[in-house]
């Protein structure tokens, strides 16, 4: 599995949607199920998944699909490998 499957497995798992829906307009805007509790699940799930540990600017701003992507770039994790 690559990193993006990995990534794009995780929203999917807990965010209760089914692949197709994720992309660039894919926010917790449009994501009834993506509640507070359901963003801290979403976190930890990536932390764990990609051994990274997020500050707290990078958790707050996690709103979108498109923007973990680049999030967890800067924590060198490649999704295209």
């Amino acid at each position: 599995m690559t990193n993006l499957e990995k990534y794009a497995q995780i929203f999917c798992d807990v965010l209760s949607v089914p692949a197709d829906a994720l992309g660039e307009s894919f926010t917790f805007r449009d994501v009834p199920q993506w509640d507070s509790v359901a963003h801290l699940t979403l976190i930890s799930e990536l932390e764990e998944a990609f051994d990274v540990m997020f500050d707290s600017e990078d958790i707050l701003h996690y709103g979108s699909y498109e923007n973990g992507k680049k999030i967890l770039a800067r924590y060198g994790v490649d999704l295209d490998a």
